[in-house]
């Protein structure tokens, strides 16, 4: 557990500590751990019965191992048990935990708490194969490209579409792309549409089975699964999405894609969400997690509706998110249905960047297989593309007004309306 356990428990050396030790409540998860961890290397003698409260009673009295394996099955109080483990652990100790309870709230407080993973019962021998081997590349230390960009600051974005057609994905995967090939930064790009993502087609690349494994089998969620899971659209770009059989509906678990954001925050310097509106809604602590919303929308009137309500509840839900509203497909003639002043006045702050439209570029980009900002340069695109990232990436504070009003009369459409006769 690289957390911030008592810095006052030392044992006589590195050396003194054992690489491993396991407690477990039964004799199940005994059972599915030890040929694993036989294969790591790691002495199977070391699988305790009992669970965090035996391992917090034997450890009071001995050094810690490197890696700790923790039941949590039999603990009533599992956050304030935890918080007890670490005060008789070494620091720099490496924690994986499992249990019976699958939830987000307690998940979330556990990884804060400096578990390295959670790994729900019965236990899935992929999954503890991959935790295990996981903590043991970590006890080798990073690797030498991860040792000189630990020092970047972490990028987490969700690009929500106000209504269907606006672009959002296409902002999406341009902002991935920037990121990662203007900004310099290991860029994770998630497309949450599981049946109609397109990041995947945005960069001529298949999706594989990378996400629907993840939403089937949350818990083999992992830094090893989501290195082997997404797929390199470049050398700092990954791509995970899906195009899930419609004839198969796949239930979304919302702690699963808790599990798969926060994974992705520690494996890479920025994190670009292409998350559908209907998901937003359905799991709103998918906006919590980020650091910054970009809006996209269109100055049409039901867009306009759509982006005051939008802005509304992600206030409510997400107060500390900073949020970007972007104008996408912006054409001089024929006029918009909403002009910018109107637009601007109906949801009660600035827009902070407008992205023109450009067909003739987008169809090129298409066929070429890349997103629109790979192939912006020297187009009119490539000046608000660069600015949204440079708006993302230096914290700047993104719009001034209070987008939390009512409905009808709060959103200015009556004037609009008047205006359409």
């Amino acid at each position: 557990m690289n957390a911030p356990w008592n810095p006052n428990k030392r044992s006589g050396g590195l050396a003194l500590r054992e690489p491993f030790a396991a407690f477990v409540c039964d004799d199940a998860a005994a059972e599915a751990i030890r040929p694993i961890v036989a294969d790591v290397g790691w002495p199977v003698d070391k699988i305790n019965k009992g669970g965090l409260r035996n391992a917090v009673q034997a450890l009071s009295v001995s050094s810690s191992p490197h890696v700790l394996f923790v039941d949590l099955s039999e603990s009533s109080d599992p956050l304030n048990d935890i918080n007890a483990l670490a005060e008789v652990c070494e620091p720099g100790t490496i924690v994986i935990a499992t249990g019976l309870v699958n939830d987000v709230r307690l998940y979330r407080d556990l990884m804060a708490s400096g578990l390295q993973d959670y790994l729900l019962k019965p236990l899935d021998p992929d999954a503890v194969r991959d935790a295990l081997l996981a903590a043991q590349g970590a006890l080798a230390g990073p690797k030498t490209q991860g040792a000189a960009e630990v020092d970047k600051p972490r990028l987490t974005l969700a690009v929500i579409g106000a209504r269907g057609g606006v672009g959002a994905s296409a902002v999406a995967t341009s902002l991935a792309w920037t990121l990662s090939e203007r900004q310099q930064r290991s860029t994770a790009l998630l497309d949450l549409d599981v049946h109609f993502g397109t990041a995947a087609l945005a960069f001529d690349l298949e999706p594989g089975r990378g996400l629907t494994d993840a939403l089937e089998n949350p818990s083999r969620i992992d830094g090893l699964f989501i290195e082997r899971a997404m797929v390199r659209a470049t050398e700092r770009l990954a791509v995970l999405s899906a195009e899930a059989a419609i004839a198969q509906p796949l239930l979304i678990d919302g702690a699963a894609l808790f599990h798969l954001q926060e994974e992705m925050k520690n494996a890479f310097e920025g994190v670009v969400v292409d998350l559908p509106r209907g998901l937003a809604v359905q799991h709103p602590h998918l906006v919590g997690e980020v650091q910054n919303v970009v809006v996209v929308t269109e100055q049409s009137l039901a867009a306009t509706r759509d982006t005051i309500r939008l802005l509304g509840w992600l206030k409510s839900q997400a107060p500390n998110v900073r949020v970007t509203v972007v104008v996408n497909k912006a054409a001089a003639a024929p006029a918009p249905e909403v002009s910018r002043k109107d637009f601007e006045a109906s949801i009660e702050r600035k827009v902070d960047v407008v992205i023109p439209l450009d067909a003739k570029l987008a169809v090129s980009a298409a066929r070429q297989g890349k997103c629109l900002a790979a192939v912006a340069r020297g187009s009119k695109l490539a000046g608000p593309f660069d600015q949204l990232t440079a708006l993302l990436a230096g914290g700047l504070d993104a719009g001034s007004g209070d987008p939390r009003k009512s409905l009808i009369d709060k959103f200015n459409l009556k004037g609009l309306l008047a205006k359409r006769g």
